[in-house]
């Protein structure tokens, strides 16, 4: 089904590492162009160049760029009409982990997750549905997390950033949805991913990476952890107009935990 998204124009937040990097490599190798944007610019160069050297030159553009600032989105929206001609797909995908239990968590730390996770998808949403608007038909894709479905002891403030990223897609569809326009709006919800940020861990708690992946796996049903690539094509159907029919809704990509 090569050309699944062919003639879309995506901007991808988070794009320098992880699951930005193989959504945007994903989408453009299905005939995208796509601007990659991350507050590591230099990372976001070198995804968009690996892409161009992949699928062509003007394939990829990319911008440093810092999701809870306005501003920078304002850049980044009139980025992707120069660049890309306008804007079809919105994958806000920036995020972080929030550290701490509700009596280690500081209030420095919850602030700054509700900002990168939740006040990200919120200026995303707003500032480009102007320019989607011209393009429809359009789909802003959210990652949130199964964290934002089921809770744990350990993590408040990333239970409750990625469920307001949960309930604040379906507010937008809704919205979308209301004003008669072809935008729709989902969630993307996965468990733990091999992904630099697991390596983070590993190195955080002084543990080799293989066994926080073992210990990881066990509490998967699937029996282990899931690829980039798993989620990428996630974000590629709910990009396509395969899932022209789906908004307001939540895509679980989490290897049966939530079932548990």
């Amino acid at each position: 089904m090569a050309g699944r998204v062919a003639g879309k124009r995506a901007l991808v937040t988070g794009a320098a590492q992880g699951l930005g990097a193989q959504a945007a490599a994903t989408l453009a190798r299905e005939g995208a162009k796509v601007l990659c944007t991350d507050i590591n610019g230099a990372g976001a160069e070198e995804t968009a160049a690996a892409i161009n050297a992949e699928c062509g030159a003007g394939t990829a553009f990319a911008m440093a760029h810092d999701v809870t600032q306005p501003d920078q989105w304002d850049a980044a929206i009139a980025m992707a009409g120069e660049k890309l001609g306008g804007l079809s797909v919105l994958l806000n995908n920036a995020g972080i982990g929030v550290r701490g239990n509700i009596e280690t968590c500081t209030l420095d730390e919850w602030r700054r997750g509700f900002a990168v996770n939740v006040d990200s998808v919120f200026l995303g949403c707003q500032k480009a549905l102007p320019l989607m608007k011209d393009a429809q038909p359009g789909s802003i894709i959210n990652i949130s997390s199964i964290a934002g479905l089921i809770a744990s002891d350990t993590m408040p403030g990333y239970n409750a950033s990625k469920a307001a990223v949960w309930m604040l897609t379906k507010s937008v569809a809704l919205y979308c949805s209301k004003m008669g326009w072809n935008i729709r709006c989902n969630s993307i919800h996965p468990t733990f991913v091999d992904t630099p940020i697991l390596d983070g861990i590993g190195k955080n708690a002084g543990i080799d990476k293989d066994v926080v992946m073992t210990k990881l796996a066990r509490q998967i049903p699937l029996g282990r952890v899931g690829k980039p690539q798993e989620i990428a094509n996630g974000v590629l159907f709910l990009a396509s107009d395969e899932s022209s029919f789906m908004t307001a809704a939540e895509l679980k990509l989490d290897g049966g935990i939530s079932a548990m």
